[in-house]
């Protein structure tokens, strides 16, 4: 397949397919690195309103845009209905402060397709033909509480009548650096309607830093053509199908957002980046420069699209020269369509629907559209630009301040490119299994990225996001960079071990931050702060508890049993080839055994993290004087000890005998230890041997409980909070006035404990649904059919536990696919986007899921750990 030969060509760095993507995201500002204010107030330093006119720092947004892996030369499209204030270049949303779930973009839009070379990419934007309800959105949504439901744009009634364009923008690579673009707009209305087209070209800005003074530029090579001249990457030619206006202007900050008048003298600097904007909405020819050059240019198209008909506008942006540049426009962009149908056939030819078949591709779509180069270089930052004011002094001893070593320039995995346009360690994680299925090379560069020298903190922390990388995410790295080693070895017929003893030396230095920072008073049991589960307890657990103490965490601790045996695993392997690695091995079968006494007994004899009475285990509250009560919370940190679970069979124990002999002497030596947890000395199915935090018995409790449909288990999948505190809210009494409470929320969370859009008290997560599921398979992998649990919990029903992991991939899979009544869970009450021809096969990948009746809430185009439904569609019957 030719997409496969493109793959190899780019893994071998012969042929440069990956230069050019969709490397932009779709909004640069409200980010912290854009953030120049004195206290950290991102979402005010650059709002929306002032991003048409203000030149970004460290990167650059658009709407459907691409750019070199530099990110150098940008494209991307503008567009004008004639009645709006501005050019739709960019994404509309509310700040955190704005909404009343926090932080949310509120367009329509999807991915629909995307080859792992990009040579093939195809997304849709629904822009509406009247004006855009920008106040009408934000002030509703003010208005609304936490207890109400999102104010969404197909709540404005601005789609009535079908009153909008389909804007279809695609590409398709001639080769690495000849793009061809095409966009289409379709009038869904019943009425002719004009329609602005604003295909735009421009260079990010590095010319006025202080650092580099060279400016790049386009300039007009004919009437319907342009050149861009670069340094770095030479010269491109930009080609249009039909003749155009071409509007230049500089990109650069205007004066006028600062409340200064334009400056005349220089003409240089009179066509500020907001020029285009202001020629085509305001009417200002002076605003664009009459000379035909600048670092910004747009093609200007008028159309008139009568109703249910499309205009078509196509460019070629390439490096070499063309004397007929779309002679074969048409043959080639058939070309790559039928050669992306051929990659996606190959992969899903195992999936029981062509419903089923469009739901993964739209997620692989959303996956590999989410890439964006991401520059952050934190001393810099810090210190500021030679030719810009010093930022204020607040700054030094403010964010980030203790990761001056960070220097990211690279392509990465986004959750979201709006309402998360930064990594976060513990989403790149679960983004890197769907990216192995079609780029395993990919995904093995972003575990890769994230342990590298400009990442991980010389004291081994690897960094959480963008807002507080001293923030800790779930130690779930060496989970994914196992599991992508076995995809890619699977994929390639043999084992990238370089790959994997590189990531696993810089993982030994996070699991030593870990222990020697969240094991505080180094009895085993760890701390760790929220760890990703926003909201989940009474107390924010990354700030000093109102109590006084600390909590020892359930999950905090589960995870670092899981990282135990995640080391471990990978040590073995890697003692298959180099002997020496097997004291690393035992170095870590050590440390998972005494996690899991402490957990299980409690360290020294104290106060454990089980609970006999309910059965459960639950985080503990330790007090200053020494008292410890359990918070009998039913929530999703008492199932993630079913995370750590690892099961190793004969013939590997076979190849690694110093470890098996130090194990087995281990054991002997601590027998009530070996007999309590690890069940080592008793082979199970198939001679294996298993190691968990939970014995049959624990299992069995915890799965009756968490298999129950009037607690954990909803028809989507695992609730992240037990429906039991629906009508039983757990509550802790601080005093005699004060309390705390937790209740069961199916839907968008009452309390902004971890900001506007933190969400743990009830919907469905996929990252942790997924990981159950992978533990309840290697739990069979060793029980076999021998072990069965009634599913659900009350029917009477006997399953074995691959019989439950594949029951829930079911159950989540059906949140995206056509039920009966070809009605999609994920899209919720909305008629139009359930019924509509024009709304209904396009899919969103929410961030989670109403614990339910399984809508969509949180950031609509979580693509990336939801991304993981691509894994669990085969289960869907």
């Amino acid at each position: 397949m030719q997409e496969q030969t493109r793959l190899a060509e780019a893994r071998s760095n012969t042929v440069a397919w990956k230069q050019f993507g969709p490397y932009l995201t779709e909004r640069q500002w409200g980010t912290v690195r854009e953030d120049y204010s004195a206290h950290g107030d991102a979402w005010n330093y650059i709002s929306h309103d002032m991003a048409r006119a203000y030149a970004y720092r460290w990167g650059e947004e658009g709407l459907g845009g691409i750019s070199d892996d530099k990110q150098l030369l940008c494209f991307a499209l503008g567009l004008w209905n004639g009645q709006d204030t501005i050019l739709k270049e960019r994404l509309f949303g509310l700040t955190n402060p704005e909404g009343n779930h926090g932080e949310d973009v509120k367009e329509q839009y999807y991915y629909l397709d995307s080859t792992p070379t990009h040579s093939y990419m195809r997304m849709l934007y629904k822009y509406p033909q009247q004006a855009f309800p920008y106040i009408d959105v934000r002030d509703e949504n003010a208005r609304r509480t936490r207890q109400e439901p999102e104010y969404e744009l197909l709540d404005t009634g601005i789609f009535a009548e079908n009153r909008y364009f389909d804007v279809f923008i695609e590409y398709a690579k001639a080769g690495p650096q000849d793009l061809l673009i095409q966009i289409t707009a379709q009038n869904r209305g019943p009425e002719a309607a004009p329609l602005t087209v604003l295909p735009q070209l421009w260079f990010r800005n590095t010319w006025t830093l202080g650092y580099d003074d060279h400016r790049p530029e386009i300039r007009r090579a004919a009437p319907d053509a342009l050149e861009a001249e670069h340094r770095d990457l030479g010269r491109y030619q930009l080609y249009c199908d039909q003749p155009a206006e071409l509007l230049f202007c500089e990109n650069e900050t205007s004066p006028t957002l600062f409340g200064k008048k334009r400056k005349k003298k220089n003409k240089a600097h009179r066509y500020y980046k907001d020029g285009i904007n202001e020629y085509v909405v305001n009417s200002q020819a002076t605003a664009v420069n009459p000379a035909g050059r600048g670092t910004k240019v747009a093609a200007h198209y008028q159309l008139t699209i009568e109703p249910g008909q499309s205009r078509t506008v196509r460019l070629r942006l390439s490096q070499p020269a063309h004397e007929a540049p779309f002679a074969d426009f048409d043959q080639l962009f058939a070309q790559r369509k039928h050669e992306a149908d051929e990659f996606y056939n190959c992969i899903q030819e195992n999936l029981p629907s062509a419903d089923a078949r469009n739901v993964q591709r739209q997620a692989f779509a959303g996956m590999l559209w989410s890439k964006q180069f991401y520059y952050y270089d934190v001393s810099q930052w810090l210190d500021g630009d030679p030719a810009r004011p010093a930022p204020p002094k607040e700054r030094l001893t403010g964010r980030n301040h203790t990761w001056r070593h960070l220097h990211n320039a690279d392509i990465i995995s986004m959750p979201d490119k709006w309402e998360y346009p930064w990594y976060a360690a513990w989403d790149l994680a679960f983004h890197c299994l769907p990216l192995a299925m079609v780029d395993s090379t990919f995904a093995k560069h972003q575990l890769r990225l994230l342990c590298q020298d400009g990442y991980l903190h010389p004291n081994g922390q690897m960094p959480a996001y963008e807002w507080h990388f001293s923030d800790v995410n779930a130690p779930v790295h060496a989970w994914a960079t196992w599991r992508v080693y076995q995809m890619d070895r699977k994929l390639h017929g043999q084992p990238d071990t370089e790959f994997l003893e590189a990531v696993f030396q810089k993982l030994v230095m996070t699991f030593t931050w870990w222990v020697n920072r969240k094991d505080r008073d180094e009895r085993n049991i760890f701390e760790g702060g929220f760890l990703g589960m926003d909201n989940i307890g009474v107390f924010d657990r990354s700030a000093p508890l109102p109590t006084g103490g600390k909590i020892e965490q359930s999950d905090g601790t589960s995870w670092m049993a899981m990282f135990s045996l995640n080391l471990m695993r990978m040590a073995l392997e890697l003692a298959r080839t180099t002997p020496v690695y097997q004291e690393m091995a035992t170095k870590f079968f050590e440390h998972f055994l005494h996690i899991a006494e402490a957990m299980t007994r409690g360290a020294g004899g104290k106060f454990n993290l089980w609970d006999d009475e309910d059965q459960f285990y639950y985080d503990v509250l330790h007090a200053p004087d020494d008292s410890r009560t359990r918070l009998r919370i039913r929530s999703m940190v008492g199932l993630i000890p079913l995370f750590a679970v690892e099961v190793i069979d004969d013939e590997l124990l076979a190849t690694v005998p110093e470890f098996h002999a130090r194990a087995l002497a281990l054991l002997q030596r601590r027998p009530r230890l070996a007999e309590l947890v690890s069940r080592w000395q008793e082979p199970g199915h198939g001679a294996r041997h298993l190691m968990g935090l939970m014995r049959r018995s624990r299992l069995r409790n915890v799965l009756t409980r968490m298999l129950d449909e009037t607690e954990f288990l909803s028809d989507y999948g695992i609730r992240s909070l037990s429906r039991y505190h629906l009508d039983n809210p757990y509550q802790y009494h601080m005093g005699e006035a004060d309390s705390v409470s937790v209740h069961y929320v199916a839907g968008e969370a009452d309390s902004d404990m971890f900001g506007g859009n933190s969400n743990w008290r009830g919907p469905v997560w996929f990252p942790v649904n997924y990981l159950i599921i992978e533990s309840l398979q290697r739990f069979h992998s060793y029980y076999g059919d021998g072990f069965t649990v009634e599913y659900p919990t009350g029917s009477g029903q006997q399953h074995t536990l691959a019989q439950v992991a594949d029951a829930l991939s079911a159950r989540l899979a059906r949140l995206f696919l056509k039920d009966e009544n070809g009605r999609r869970p994920a899209l919720g009450q909305s008629e139009i986007e359930q019924t509509d021809p024009h709304f209904r096969d396009y899919l969103l990948f929410h961030e989670y899921f109403h614990g339910d009746d399984g809508h969509g809430l949180g950031a609509s185009h979580q693509t990336g750990w939801t991304g993981l439904v691509v894994r669990l569609l085969e289960k869907a019957v």
